[in-house]
């Protein structure tokens, strides 16, 4: 994950305390449960990308010899390919 835990709970707590201070948002509950779920929230949408990374290294471990005969950068290819999976699968990272 890009981000630790750390930054994360920080990250769900400034979010938290901005949307309520400000009236954007009214809770049935108290701030940690509002914290506690925008914390679940941007982590798991950190795996999903983390999940999708870890996809694109197996396909292309696949094809490792044909990339090193081809001359072919890995990092662009890697690149090429997350793209190619976000737009077909309609993510947003």
């Amino acid at each position: 994950m890009r981000l630790r835990k750390k930054m994360i709970d920080h990250l769900a707590k400034t979010v938290a305390d901005r949307l309520l201070t400000q009236g954007l948002v009214t809770v049935e509950g108290s701030r940690e449960k509002v914290v506690a779920e925008i914390n679940r929230l941007v982590t798991n949408d950190l795996l999903v990308e983390d999940q999708l990374n870890e996809e694109v290294k197996a396909m292309l471990r696949v094809h490792t010899a044909e990339i090193e005969r081809g001359n072919i950068d890995y990092a662009r290819m890697f690149t090429m390919v997350k793209r190619k999976l976000v737009q077909e699968r309609g993510l947003i990272l």
